[in-house]
């Protein structure tokens, strides 16, 4: 019994350290949705898309109360591009799009609400499908740099756990997935704001 009531409470004790020590780190997941814009280029290539769906993994390392560096990994499920060339040709792509960022975040505390702004580096992953969708066409997988950047706002519902919403976008360079030659240069020469919108719940520890 002494036993017993010893272990309980060091499992108090341990508990109590734990609870009166800062989280520091926390992870988060997230759906997102992914909207590219339209584009109309200065080669007549004009490129209408659908929006998608996704998922986003986080992790995030506090460097200070407000401040922190943060990894993400995101995957769409397809985008449909529709190139329409000058020469009346359209060509449409099905697009699984992959996410590898980082990004600085800063943060502001009122109350259980925690505004955040943030911005950094991507690489992503253009990654045609091949199904019916893409046909014939023989588009190539693409990796493009992109700028990260994002606002959004944390609800505290413990002190384990919050819910995220935020605003998202990568500016990136309109892919051509290796196609550049005479019949069916996709070439457009212009950079897109791809829209990215999340929603997830992250956990500190």
């Amino acid at each position: 019994m002494k036993k017993i009531v010893l272990v309980l409470s060091l499992l108090a004790g341990f508990a109590a350290a734990g609870s009166a020590q800062e989280s520091r780190q926390d992870i988060s997941i997230s759906a997102m949705g992914l909207i590219p814009p339209f584009v109309a280029s200065s080669t007549n290539v004009q490129v209408h898309s659908s929006w998608t769906y996704g998922a986003l993994a986080s992790y995030r390392f506090m460097l200070t109360p407000s401040s922190a560096l943060e990894a993400n990994y995101g995957i769409s499920y397809q985008t449909r591009y529709l190139y329409n060339l000058q020469n009346s040709l359209s060509i449409p792509i099905p697009v699984r799009t992959q996410e590898i960022s980082a990004a600085f975040v800063r943060s502001f505390t009122y109350k259980k609400f925690n505004p955040f702004v943030e911005a950094g580096p991507a690489g992503l992953i253009f990654l045609p499908i091949r199904n019916s969708g893409l046909g014939a066409v023989d588009a190539k997988q693409q990796t493009s740099v992109a700028i990260l950047y994002g606002g959004g706002i944390a609800y505290e519902v413990s002190p384990s756990f919050d819910i995220r919403a935020e605003y998202r976008a990568y500016i990136t360079k309109v892919p051509n997935y290796g196609l550049n030659g005479q019949q069916e240069n996709l070439t457009t020469n212009r950079w897109f704001n791809i829209f990215v919108p999340t929603v997830g719940v992250a956990y500190h520890f």
